[in-house]
């Protein structure tokens, strides 16, 4: 069996060349307008602005992870019937529909800004449902189209070193026009005392990630279905039809070894360390950083993106995908290790390892999934991992709350006297301890699973 560096014979061809390409200046711009949300730095608070309490943020984004959960794998195979572009402007128009909702619903009526968030929160899952793995099969088959399937590793840099880019510009324009105080501070030259609410310009961010809906809009509906791709089902296909691409695509992941580790062994990087991502705020904070800092850093740990992808191709063009597990395992578990030491200040430096590990999860396993997967297929099962990474994010979420709130029972019992604050503080200083054991336990499994199988496959292989 040849291996991932000699599937593609072609030469990677240089960035200008790629760009020349429609499909992937496209896909590029896509990606960036479709993950640059500006109310990302305020995301939390803009819920809570609305009039919306923390029990109903909860349910929400419950919610949101359900309808990505039970949309991915159906809304992959769409993509492989009807054509990765249908589906693409699909995913604009759901962006636009969601973004709508809360950006023209009226206050003071809490029932119906919560059945507005409802509806933005199950639009955007479908939508991030829908764009999984369809944008990416639809520019993989236009390189195999131009008979450049071995730029996959450079595009995928050039995409991720963009994405980044514009994740900085949304972070730092979003928080700056979400604080009423800057707005009017940047206005008052031209309209002289000017006097912006919050209630005006908690709505900025979100009209802005409206703006770049529309925008994603025009460039989904500007792509092309590669020839490459075949000919896609009549939208009149049969439910039958999308079932039958589903358990085919299901059956083929678990009949081939090297497809199944890459998605568990990137299952398990993926899941741990997004699940530190999301507590990040708080971890900042116990070290004693100032809430002032915590938007510069996420700034910071983008900027991390527009060198990351160029390390993690030229890993992939060199090292054997076992090699970059390990590599990626060895920059993981460093920085779980040091986690929960809480260590003053400098204590970012492991969270920003935890960043860079997400990147290059995310460069491998797109890299190596397009490269070993048939474009009849692609999309769909790009979907199944993204169902597999989701499902395992629930869950790891479902665990630490449980874990938390037995810590926290056990640290009563412990300091009756602490406050209620001190309870839940050294709780989460004790929950960091089990991530390292975790991800141990995580790859353990993964490797018993995986190896052996991968073991006769390659002697199958060589005495073939």
């Amino acid at each position: 069996m040849r291996s991932l560096a000699t599937r593609a014979t072609e030469p990677a061809e240089s960035a200008s060349f790629l760009y020349a390409i429609p499909n992937i200046r496209l896909f590029i711009a896509f990606r960036v307008l479709f993950n640059a949300r500006f109310y990302y730095p305020v995301f939390t608070v803009l819920f809570l602005d609305y009039g919306l309490s923390l029990s109903q943020f909860a349910v929400l984004n419950s919610v949101w992870a359900v309808t990505i959960v039970l949309a991915e794998v159906p809304s992959g195979a769409l993509a492989d019937l009807l054509g990765r572009r249908l589906l693409l402007i699909a995913t604009s128009l759901l962006m636009i529909a969601e973004m709508a909702l809360i950006a023209f619903v009226p206050l003071g009526n809490p029932r119906l800004v919560f059945w507005a968030f409802l509806g933005n929160r199950v639009l955007s899952g479908l939508a991030e449902a829908m764009a999984s793995g369809a944008d990416e099969a639809l520019a993989y088959d236009t390189l195999v189209a131009h008979g450049q399937a071995a730029a996959w590793p450079k595009v995928l840099e050039m995409q991720m070193r963009a994405q980044s880019v514009g994740y900085i510009f949304a972070m730092t324009i979003g928080a700056l026009v979400y604080d009423p105080e800057a707005v009017n501070r940047m206005i008052g030259w031209m309209i002289p005392g000017a006097a912006l609410t919050l209630q005006d310009t908690m709505r900025f961010p979100v009209y802005l990630t409206l703006l770049f809906g529309l925008l994603a809009l025009a460039v989904t509906w500007r792509m092309r279905e590669p020839q490459a791709a075949g000919q896609f089902q009549a939208a009149t296909t049969t439910l039958w039809t999308g079932m039958g691409l589903i358990f085919r695509a299901g059956k083929w992941i678990l009949a081939t070894p090297m497809v199944l580790a890459v998605i568990l062994f990137a299952m398990v990087f993926d899941h741990t360390l997004r699940m530190l991502a999301t507590l990040t705020s708080e971890y900042y904070r116990l070290i004693g950083l100032p809430e002032a800092s915590f938007g510069l850093l996420g700034s910071a740990a983008a900027v991390l993106g527009l060198f990351v992808p160029r390390l993690a191709r030229i890993m992939a063009e060199r090292l054997p995908p076992g090699g970059n597990v390990l590599a990626v395992g060895f920059l993981s578990l460093t920085s779980l290790l040091l986690l929960p030491l809480f260590i003053p200040y400098f204590g970012v430096l492991p969270v920003m390892l935890v960043f860079i590990g997400l990147t290059m999860t995310s460069y491998f396993t797109s890299h190596y999934l397009n490269t070993l997967t048939d474009s009849s297929q692609r999309a769909t099962v790009l979907s199944f991992k993204g169902l597999v990474f989701n499902v395992a994010y629930g869950c790891i979420g479902l665990a630490y709350a449980g874990v938390i709130q037995l810590l926290r029972h056990d640290q009563t019992g412990l300091h009756p006297l602490w406050s209620p604050y001190l309870i839940a503080d050294q709780a989460f200083k004790s929950a960091m301890g089990f991530f390292p054991l975790y991800l141990i336990a995580g790859l353990a499994l993964v490797a018993l699973c995986c190896l052996p199988r991968l073991r006769r496959d390659r002697s199958r292989a060589g005495r073939g």
